[in-house]
Protein backbone atom coordinates (compact mmCIF):
# COMPACT_ATOMS: atom_id res chain seq x y z
CA UNK A 1 0.00 0.00 0.00
CA UNK A 2 1.20 3.50 -0.84
CA UNK A 3 2.17 5.74 2.07
CA UNK A 4 0.86 9.31 1.98
CA UNK A 5 3.24 12.26 2.31
CA UNK A 6 2.06 15.05 4.62
CA UNK A 7 5.19 17.21 4.22
CA UNK A 8 3.30 20.02 2.50
CA UNK A 9 0.87 20.22 5.43
CA UNK A 10 3.75 20.47 7.93
CA UNK A 11 4.94 23.62 6.16
CA UNK A 12 1.63 25.46 6.52
CA UNK A 13 0.12 24.06 9.75
CA UNK A 14 1.86 25.47 12.80
CA UNK A 15 1.15 23.85 16.15
CA UNK A 16 -0.63 20.84 14.66
CA UNK A 17 2.30 18.43 14.96
CA UNK A 18 0.33 15.91 17.02
CA UNK A 19 -2.48 15.86 14.45
CA UNK A 20 -0.02 15.37 11.59
CA UNK A 21 1.72 12.55 13.46
CA UNK A 22 -1.67 10.93 14.07
CA UNK A 23 -2.55 11.11 10.37
CA UNK A 24 0.84 9.68 9.43
CA UNK A 25 0.58 6.76 11.88
CA UNK A 26 -3.02 6.03 10.90
CA UNK A 27 -2.17 5.66 7.22
CA UNK A 28 0.81 3.43 8.10
CA UNK A 29 -1.35 1.06 10.21
CA UNK A 30 -4.08 0.37 7.63
CA UNK A 31 -2.88 -3.18 6.95
CA UNK A 32 -2.97 -4.42 10.57
CA UNK A 33 -6.42 -5.62 11.58
CA UNK A 34 -5.66 -8.09 14.38
CA UNK A 35 -7.33 -8.34 16.76
CA UNK A 36 -10.61 -6.98 15.40
CA UNK A 37 -12.29 -4.30 17.50
CA UNK A 38 -15.29 -1.99 17.74
CA UNK A 39 -15.41 1.55 19.08
CA UNK A 40 -18.83 2.66 20.24
CA UNK A 41 -20.17 5.81 21.79
CA UNK A 42 -22.14 4.65 24.80
CA UNK A 43 -23.16 8.08 26.12
CA UNK A 44 -22.64 11.80 25.72
CA UNK A 45 -19.04 11.57 27.00
CA UNK A 46 -18.66 7.77 27.28
CA UNK A 47 -17.00 5.34 24.88
CA UNK A 48 -16.29 1.62 24.78
CA UNK A 49 -13.65 -0.29 22.86
CA UNK A 50 -14.50 -3.97 22.41
CA UNK A 51 -11.74 -6.27 21.16
CA UNK A 52 -12.08 -9.91 20.09
CA UNK A 53 -9.26 -11.63 22.00
CA UNK A 54 -10.42 -15.26 21.92
CA UNK A 55 -7.89 -17.62 23.47
CA UNK A 56 -6.21 -14.99 25.65
CA UNK A 57 -6.53 -15.01 29.42
CA UNK A 58 -6.65 -11.98 31.69
CA UNK A 59 -3.01 -12.57 32.67
CA UNK A 60 -1.88 -12.53 29.01
CA UNK A 61 -3.36 -9.08 28.26
CA UNK A 62 -1.98 -5.77 29.44
CA UNK A 63 -3.65 -2.36 29.17
CA UNK A 64 -1.54 0.77 29.61
CA UNK A 65 -2.93 4.29 29.58
CA UNK A 66 -0.52 7.16 29.00
CA UNK A 67 -1.12 10.79 28.09
CA UNK A 68 -3.34 10.65 24.98
CA UNK A 69 -2.42 7.02 24.25
CA UNK A 70 -4.00 3.69 25.12
CA UNK A 71 -1.87 0.60 24.52
CA UNK A 72 -3.43 -2.88 24.59
CA UNK A 73 -1.04 -5.81 24.22
CA UNK A 74 -1.45 -9.56 24.35
CA UNK A 75 1.30 -12.16 24.70
CA UNK A 76 0.55 -15.89 24.70
CA UNK A 77 2.24 -17.77 27.53
CA UNK A 78 3.93 -20.70 25.82
CA UNK A 79 2.51 -23.49 23.67
CA UNK A 80 -0.47 -25.49 24.91
CA UNK A 81 1.11 -28.73 23.56
CA UNK A 82 -1.88 -29.66 21.41
CA UNK A 83 -1.61 -31.42 18.05
CA UNK A 84 -3.73 -29.49 15.56
CA UNK A 85 -5.00 -30.60 12.17
CA UNK A 86 -6.16 -27.03 11.54
CA UNK A 87 -5.44 -23.99 13.69
CA UNK A 88 -7.77 -21.13 12.73
CA UNK A 89 -7.89 -19.36 16.08
CA UNK A 90 -5.03 -16.90 16.14
CA UNK A 91 -2.56 -17.42 18.95
CA UNK A 92 -0.10 -14.73 17.99
CA UNK A 93 0.70 -11.80 20.19
CA UNK A 94 -0.62 -8.35 19.40
CA UNK A 95 -0.19 -4.71 20.22
CA UNK A 96 -2.93 -2.21 19.44
CA UNK A 97 -2.54 1.54 20.00
CA UNK A 98 -5.39 4.02 20.31
CA UNK A 99 -4.81 7.77 20.23
CA UNK A 100 -7.01 9.41 22.86
CA UNK A 101 -8.34 12.94 22.76
CA UNK A 102 -7.49 15.35 25.55
CA UNK A 103 -9.24 14.59 28.85
CA UNK A 104 -10.28 11.02 27.84
CA UNK A 105 -9.60 8.61 30.70
CA UNK A 106 -9.89 4.83 30.98
CA UNK A 107 -12.53 4.05 33.60
CA UNK A 108 -12.47 0.24 33.53
CA UNK A 109 -11.90 -2.97 31.60
CA UNK A 110 -13.43 -6.44 31.59
CA UNK A 111 -12.87 -9.74 29.79
CA UNK A 112 -15.92 -11.90 29.12
CA UNK A 113 -16.37 -14.74 26.60
CA UNK A 114 -13.31 -13.73 24.57
CA UNK A 115 -14.30 -10.06 24.34
CA UNK A 116 -12.20 -7.41 26.05
CA UNK A 117 -14.25 -4.30 26.86
CA UNK A 118 -12.44 -1.06 27.75
CA UNK A 119 -14.59 1.80 29.02
CA UNK A 120 -13.50 5.39 28.49
CA UNK A 121 -14.92 8.71 29.59
CA UNK A 122 -14.15 12.26 28.57
CA UNK A 123 -13.80 14.32 31.75
CA UNK A 124 -13.22 17.98 30.94
CA UNK A 125 -12.04 19.95 34.02
CA UNK A 126 -14.43 22.65 35.25
CA UNK A 127 -11.88 25.35 34.41
CA UNK A 128 -11.86 24.21 30.74
CA UNK A 129 -15.64 23.97 30.31
CA UNK A 130 -17.45 26.81 28.58
CA UNK A 131 -19.11 29.19 31.00
CA UNK A 132 -21.74 31.84 30.53
CA UNK A 133 -20.70 35.44 31.19
CA UNK A 134 -23.44 37.70 32.57
CA UNK A 135 -23.79 41.12 30.98
CA UNK A 136 -24.38 43.96 33.40
CA UNK A 137 -26.29 47.11 32.54
CA UNK A 138 -24.83 50.50 33.43
CA UNK A 139 -21.53 51.35 35.10
CA UNK A 140 -19.16 48.63 36.22
CA UNK A 141 -19.15 48.09 40.00
CA UNK A 142 -16.41 50.09 41.73
CA UNK A 143 -15.90 52.43 38.79
CA UNK A 144 -16.75 56.09 39.15
CA UNK A 145 -18.50 57.86 36.31
CA UNK A 146 -17.41 61.23 34.94
CA UNK A 147 -18.38 64.16 37.14
CA UNK A 148 -18.81 62.01 40.26
CA UNK A 149 -17.10 63.25 43.44
CA UNK A 150 -14.25 61.25 44.80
Amino acid sequence: MRELDFASLYRSAIGFDRLMDLLQSTTADLGDNYPPYNIEKSGEDSYRITMAVAGFTQAEISITAQHNLLLVAGVKQGDDGGVYLHRGIAARGFERRFELADFVKVTGASLDNGLLAIDLRREVPEAMKPRRIDIQVGDKPGRKSIGQAA
